[in-house]
This record gives C-alpha cells, structure tokens and sequence, in this order.
C-alpha cells in the first residue's frame, strides 16, 4: 500500500470532481500560480493507492509551469464504481482514462503509478492522440512477482469472504500503518472507501498482465519514460531497465526509492518528470 505524507494537498491544489462521459472522477487539480500552464499532467494511481499518493508532488510540478490533475479511477476511494468485476476489466478502466484526457483537455502527459501505469499502457494502445508523453512509475512490462501474486490472491481470498474492516485489521497486525509518517486513520479511511469489486478485479489483472512491450514500442511518435526506484518488490528493476531498452525509452533511477518515488523520493520525482517533459517541448 502506497503511503502518501499527507491526505491535505497543497495551496496549489484543489479537490474536484472531472465531468467525463464516462462520469464524474475525484480529482486533485494543480494549476501554476500564474500564467497559462505548459501542458497538463495526468497523474494514475497504483492497486489500493489513490490520487493522494502524489500530493507531494503537485506543488513542485505546478510551479514548473504544469498543470497536475491526480486521479481516483473508479471505484478508488472517492470515486465510486459498481459492486460488478466486470467494469474493473483493463479495457473498461483504459477507456475512463481516455475520457478523463478529453475532460481535462490537452496536450495531456500521462504518468501511471504500478497498476496505473499498465492502465496507462492500455490506453494509450486504444487510442495514443490524446497523449503527448507516457511514463511508466514502477510499471513492468508484465505481471507482477511471484511473491506479490501470492499476496494478491490471500487479499482477494480474503475480501471474498471478509468485510473490508476485517480485512484492514488483518493487513494493519501485519503492516502497522502507524510505522508510515502519514495518520493510519487516513489510511483506513482510504482503504474501507475502496470498492472490494475492484481491488479483486485488479489485483487479478496484475497477476495474469501479458508483456505488451513489443505493441508499446510501435506507437509512435510517443516520447515513452521509465522511471522506478533503486528498489522495487514488485517488479525486478532489471525488467524496467530491459523494458526501457524495448521501448527506445528515457530510463530514470530515483536513488532511495523503492516502490514509489513519488511519495520515497518526491522532489527528485518531480524533477526528472519535468526534464522529461521540458525536454519534449524543447525538441518541438
């Protein structure tokens, strides 16, 4: 589970909900504090997370001129979605995203966080138009390890079964969430706002994910980004290193990352995506 710093976002920020044609999304919208804004940046969480995992990023990137719109997909903590599996599939979730890039207007810089990124993947496979850049945040070419399948299927087990308290209480005896800097209310408040048709229907599709690398690195022209910690438990870091390889992509390692830069390492985050992006408009 991702661990924001904080739930309360910046000055620069506000929370809204995006009116798309696929309905209304909780959204955090960055705008630059002055002038009109370079381009704007979408921003997709990963499994359980939300768009508060890149709160700390917002300022620094709506201060280099972007606007910064983080996104709760559906059914992710305050976007709500059906009690159905089936409108969790990656296509049903690949065409919210292109109807969120309608919505916000473009030219739109994706960036997807782990789950996000492969959701990122898929629609930029649907449809590549509305996007001018694509970053990959600790997103591998395929399904995840062995190890977090296997804690994958315990959670949906579970959730089959359990409540989504239990199951919280459950995960907290494992996972204290009073070890992360963040309230661990906030984090339960999260957690039992998630719908559990859509953390079972993710989760599986991380589990099964097929490399899709080769049909990446045929849409073209689309600047691509890899980006991931030094470490990472859920893809090896040698598979973003290959990927970015197949891909002809920017490879960026944030030093004393692990799974999510965006909230181990935020600043240094932000400035390599802002590289990446200004070096895109420089090219142009």
């Amino acid at each position: 589970m991702s661990r924001p710093p904080t739930f309360i976002p910046p000055p620069c920020a506000r929370t809204r909900a995006l009116a798309t044609s696929r309905g209304p999304f909780a959204t955090l919208d960055a705008q630059p504090a002055a002038g009109t804004a370079k381009a704007t940046v979408m921003l997709l969480p990963g499994f359980s997370g939300s768009k508060e995992d890149f709160i700390a990023l917002l300022e620094p990137l709506a201060d280099a001129g972007y606007r910064a719109v983080a996104i709760d997909g559906r059914g992710q903590y305050e976007t709500a979605g059906p009690d159905d599996r089936q409108a969790y599939t990656q296509v049903e979730l690949a065409q919210d995203v292109l109807a969120q890039a309608e919505a916000v207007g473009g030219p739109v810089h994706l960036v997807g966080h782990s789950l996000g990124g492969q959701i990122a993947r898929a629609a930029v496979l649907l449809d590549a138009a509305p996007f001018t850049t694509l970053t990959l945040m600790s997103s591998g070419p395929a399904h995840i390890v062995l190890a977090q399948q296997q804690k994958v299927r315990l959670l949906s087990d579970a959730l089959t079964v359990m409540g989504m308290e239990k199951v919280w209480e459950a995960m907290k005896a494992l996972d204290p969430p009073e070890d992360a800097e963040v309230d661990g209310e906030d984090l339960r408040r999260r957690w039992l706002s998630h719908n559990p048709a859509q953390l079972i229907a993710t989760g599986h599709a991380l589990t099964v994910e097929p490399d899709r690398v080769d049909e990446l690195a045929a849409v073209q022209p689309l600047p691509k980004h890899v980006l991931s910690g030094e470490r990472d438990d859920t893809w090896p870091v040698p598979q973003f290193d290959a990927m970015a390889r197949r891909l002809g992509a920017r490879r960026t390692v944030i030093v004393g990352a692990e799974h999510s830069p965006n909230t181990d390492r935020p600043q240094e985050t932000a400035r390599a995506l802002i590289d990446f992006w200004d070096e895109q408009v420089a090219q142009n």
